[in-house]
């Protein structure tokens, strides 16, 4: 009898597909590829995803030896990908830069999310390009939600923060973007010059930490790969 999820046939990439293939799996993966460890970063890196349809993946994906989990002193589980899990890391990559190079624009900016933009840019902001002395950054997507509008990067001793409240620092820059705009840019279809010049982004605040926006921001791993649609 063929098992409930199984294509039942014994090519390799069926039996990929039977592990990889389940809703959010990859996007799971994905996450601990990046570095998160804690079922609270995960769940920061795919806010849509309910807890327990994470708490399933993640056994899963144990089970299948992809991941494996450990408790820490502190009764906190840390998550990490095994030797075979670590190996999914071209195939991932692969599967993000097919889509950065066929698929349009207009599909990769269709389903717009600041907190995952914001959890993302907190990742690849380069702190060793800002000053030594704590920054407050704070992006303001005006035409979101008043719970979704505002959002700060506190980076401090080499540590970025992301804090969906004020932290009560004084700001060392305010940087007023449409979603669809910022998005863009992280995503590499776009410049903060052009979108600066066409108003679509504004930023006041620290001329150096304005002028340099561009290289300590960090784009998404995919913004290099060439396009081939627009």
């Amino acid at each position: 009898m063929q098992e409930r999820g199984s294509y039942g046939q014994f090519c390799p990439v069926s039996m990929a597909s039977e592990i990889l293939c389940s809703r959010w799996t990859t996007l799971v993966v994905r996450e601990l590829l990046c570095g998160s460890t804690r079922f609270t970063d995960l769940r920061r890196g795919v806010p849509k995803m309910s807890p327990a349809l994470l708490s399933k993946r993640l056994k899963e994906l144990q089970q299948a030896g992809v991941i494996v989990a450990s408790r820490k002193p502190n009764g906190t589980v840390e998550y990490r990908l095994s030797e075979a899990g670590e190996e999914l890391r071209p195939v991932i990559m692969g599967l993000g830069n097919w889509a950065q190079r066929w698929m349009e624009s207009r599909l990769t900016l269709k389903n717009l999310d600041p907190s995952l933009l914001m959890w993302d840019m907190r990742r690849s902001l380069n702190a060793g390009l800002l000053p030594e002395r704590r920054c407050t950054i704070q992006f303001l997507y005006s035409e979101l939600p008043q719970a979704q509008k505002r959002w700060w990067l506190v980076v401090e001793s080499g540590t970025v923060d992301l804090c969906n409240f004020d932290p009560g620092h004084e700001l060392d820059l305010l940087v007023k973007s449409s979603l669809r705009a910022m998005t863009a840019v992280w995503m590499g279809l776009t410049t903060i010059k052009n979108e600066t010049e066409s108003g679509q982004i504004k930023i006041e605040g620290d001329p150096h930490l304005a002028r340099s926006m561009p290289q300590w921001l960090g784009l998404s791993a995919f913004a290099p790969i060439a396009r081939r649609v627009q």
